[in-house]
């Protein structure tokens, strides 16, 4: 790897968010512990109490008009909900156009085409699809890029993103529906499976408090292995499951009623729902 392609932190850029809520709130937070100087960060949002509680939190500017808050910033970073999106970047229009900084954008369901129809041809723009675990820095992004974003600019959108935890770009676009389906929509799955081992686990006599306990600390376990081993998740299922044990025995049960064939399904009806909201968002009207 060439040492220009190594990706540093770039704590001296100067941000602008548009949109205070969580995820904003979460990426500023992961920026500041990563050293970014908070008097380098600007947000706007329309709620005087999102903006005054980011304010207060992290001593950022806050400003109700978006335009403002881009003066002389290096990247934009869009966190506002899909539907507005639109009519928020249509504010924006010459301002990006006359700075050019790099956009980013966070809301799930709008395309970069979309991103650069709205903004111009011309417009650096870094596509992402973050999920909610980013609120405790322990998220999972997919970043796309289109041919505008500079080396430079790209190194910065990971920085940006790599705040609030793993980072890995996509050389298409059209990968962010499987992206949101797998890791987006992700931590409802997890979360489902723990409700069902909670309560089946209160089914076979556990008092709910310890079903609760040993369901989050055995999810986390097993999340940390998988993290801290080089092994494949196969290798790791095979090394817990003694033949003829009961762990055997209750992965064979899932499989028999069509445990892979239900997570496939699952998926793809979600990446093919993200497909059909990405066209929703992004019609041209």
């Amino acid at each position: 790897m060439r040492a220009s392609c190594i990706v540093k932190p770039m704590t001296d850029s100067r941000l602008a968010f548009i949109g205070g809520g969580n995820m904003a709130g979460s990426l500023i937070g992961g920026l500041i512990a990563d050293g970014w100087d908070p008097g380098s960060i600007r947000v706007a949002d329309p709620d005087p109490q999102q903006t005054d509680r980011l304010a207060q939190r992290f001593a950022v500017t806050i400003t109700q008009d978006n335009r403002s808050a881009l003066e002389q910033a290096d990247a934009v970073v869009l966190a506002v909900k899909p539907q507005v999106m639109k009519a928020v970047v249509a504010e924006l229009v010459e301002v990006i156009a006359a700075q050019q900084p790099l956009v980013i954008s966070i809301a799930a369901g709008i395309r970069e085409t979309a991103l650069r129809d709205w903004l111009g041809e011309d417009t650096a723009i870094v596509r992402t699809m973050p999920n909610t675990p980013a609120l405790v820095q322990s998220g999972a992004t997919a970043l796309f890029a289109n041919p505008a974003v500079s080396e430079e600019q790209r190194n910065l959108a990971e920085s940006v993103l790599r705040a609030v935890g793993l980072t890995l770009w996509v050389d298409n676009e059209d990968l962010m529906d499987a992206v949101t389906a797998l890791s987006g929509s992700g931590p409802a799955y997890f979360f489902l499976f723990m409700e069902a081992l909670q309560d089946a686990g209160t089914e076979l006599g556990l008092p709910v408090e310890t079903a609760r306990l040993l369901t989050l600390q055995t999810a986390f376990g097993a999340a940390k292995m998988a993290l801290e081993s080089t092994e494949e998740a196969a290798v790791l299922r095979q090394r817990v499951t003694s033949p003829g044990g009961t762990t055997e025995c209750a992965l064979d049960y899932l499989r028999q009623h069509g445990f892979e064939a239900t997570v496939l399904g699952a998926l793809q009806t979600a990446a093919e729902r993200s497909r059909e909201l990405a066209a929703k968002f992004g019609e041209q009207s």
